[in-house]
């Protein structure tokens, strides 16, 4: 098999890459407005997966398929996420900033309840993207599966926040970061619940 041949091993890889590049770009351009950017996840994470179980894919046209089927559920789910961000943020910033009774105690409820959401945002928009469901009902399964997938569930927390990092630590390789920030998380982390999701998907 020659080197540059379509099935060789190479030009998968390439051709991983591209796609990878590709949905990055329109993830991000899509997030822009911001509003949009649970439809914009939800549609990154529904190509990642078929990426991830090498199902036939076109980037664009299953990315917007899908950003536009999910795209009232998600926003709403989105601006419940934001809402979460927010009012946590401020709490720990009010905790930072005053001194409160049992200040330890709630410190440590509110990290808990960080901890939750967190467990539930990595599968919120996965789950919106492969399961037809209402809108609490889909945070709902999004929690219990973030804990029923625990180690995973950290494994792709720990994915989803490896790009920041690594920009933080080396700013001078921006353009891969800017490039696979998103995509190539969301494609890691669908390698590791896709048989879970089969599994939920032949119940069904």
């Amino acid at each position: 098999m020659k080197l540059f041949d379509l099935e060789s091993p190479l030009m998968q890889v390439l051709n991983k890459v591209a796609d990878l590049m590709w949905l990055n770009v329109l993830t991000l351009i899509c997030c822009i407005p911001i509003v949009t950017a649970g439809a914009s996840m939800t549609a990154m994470h529904y190509v990642g997966l078929k990426m991830a179980r090498n199902e036939e894919c076109y980037i664009a046209r299953d990315f917007f398929k899908s950003f536009k089927l999910n795209f009232k559920q998600a926003t709403g789910i989105w601006l419940i996420m934001f809402f979460i961000i927010l009012v946590l943020a401020g709490d720990f910033l009010i905790m930072k900033n005053m001194e409160m009774k049992f200040g330890s105690v709630i410190r440590v409820i509110l990290i808990v309840i960080a901890l939750l959401f967190l467990f539930t945002s990595m599968f919120v928009f996965p789950v919106l993207a492969k399961f037809e469901n209402t809108v609490m009902r889909t945070i709902k399964n999004a929690f219990f599966i973030g804990i029923m997938q625990f180690p995973k569930t950290i494994l792709m927390m720990i994915l989803a926040v490896l790009p920041t990092a690594v920009f933080l630590l080396f700013p001078q390789i921006t353009p891969i970061v800017f490039f696979f920030g998103f995509s190539a998380p969301a494609w890691a982390s669908a390698k590791l619940y896709s048989g879970f999701f089969k599994r939920l998907e032949a119940q069904i």
